[in-house]
């Protein structure tokens, strides 16, 4: 019985790595989270997938909680059993998904931070290391001129970005094809680091063996960069964040925005404009001239 429940992980695995070509990140913590609830469920006696109920994803859930993992962690795994049951339905492993139904934990409502124009002008100016300076400009030059998330970015290729055009082909989550523009900035940058390039690579930013960059080297890139020019805690996506930030205070449509970022839903881009507001608050707020004697 065990078996089976682990067969059908290692098979959602190996679709997710394959097919939908999700990063290694994204599937590490999927398994993570799917050997937890097979853990869970056969401490509940349960050894075949048919056997799986709506209450026993709610019951695992607050027991995570109960645990201390926090709501966020929580909300993830519920995502990765859904992703896990919709593909057992489709391929006719059960009838019905059990986690219809199921509500996530509330999640905070914290707001992404967004860079400051100036900062970010920066950090792409004054932040890159004299080593790999032309390669390192370029990467900051489209996470934040294009929005890319960290994993298109890193696994961009040269026949998908096109210069004359000024744009380039996006393969987003769940292989998702975007056609997002390209600046004159990032045109510029690109140009000098094809041109700078030893060998021919498929990969916009090269790694070992013929692969792209990783992950995590692009996100040391935009960690050292941030801290040359004084700033803390900036990460790839923050530059996504202040990229679509940027652009609703530039007069950008929702709907626009959303399709520039990827997002599936609009819900997920209208945080923005709460993001927004509160932006150019404090900006209103640093920059207001104020006088002494003011009521």
């Amino acid at each position: 019985m065990k078996e089976q429940l682990s067969s059908t992980v290692d098979s959602f695995l190996q679709y997710l790595r394959y097919q939908l070509k999700c990063s290694e990140n994204t599937i590490e913590n999927y398994s993570v989270d799917l050997v937890q609830f097979i853990s869970f469920l056969q401490n509940q006696g349960i050894g075949r997938v048919t056997e799986i109920k709506r209450d026993h994803i709610r019951s695992f859930l607050r027991e995570m909680m109960a645990f201390g993992y926090a709501s966020t962690s929580s909300s993830r795994k519920l995502s990765a059993l859904r992703g896990w049951l919709k593909y057992l339905v489709e391929r006719g492993y059960m009838e019905q998904d059990p986690s219809s139904g199921v509500r996530g934990p509330k999640l905070p409502g914290t707001l992404p931070r967004a860079l400051s124009l100036e900062d970010v002008t920066r950090m792409i100016e004054e932040g890159t290391g004299k080593r790999n300076q032309l390669r390192d400009k370029a990467l900051l030059e489209i996470l934040y001129g294009s929005g890319l998330r960290v994993s298109e970015a890193a696994s961009l290729k040269w026949t998908n970005v096109d210069l004359a055009e000024r744009n380039l082909r996006v393969l987003g989550k769940g292989q998702k094809e975007r056609i997002v523009p390209l600046g004159t900035h990032s045109i510029k940058a690109l140009k000098e680091w094809r041109s700078s390039l030893k060998e021919d690579s498929d990969f916009v930013f090269p790694g070992k063996e013929d692969g792209h960059i990783a992950v995590r080297t692009l996100t040391r890139v935009v960690m050292r960069a941030s801290k040359r020019v004084g700033l803390s805690g900036v990460t790839p996506h923050m530059l996504r964040h202040s990229f679509a930030t940027h652009m609703l205070e530039g007069g950008a449509s929702l709907k626009a925005l959303q399709e520039l970022l990827g997002h599936e839903s609009l819900l997920t881009t209208q945080r923005y404009l709460t993001v927004t507001a509160e932006h150019l608050k404090k900006s209103y707020m640093e920059t207001y001239p104020t006088f002494e004697g003011d009521e």
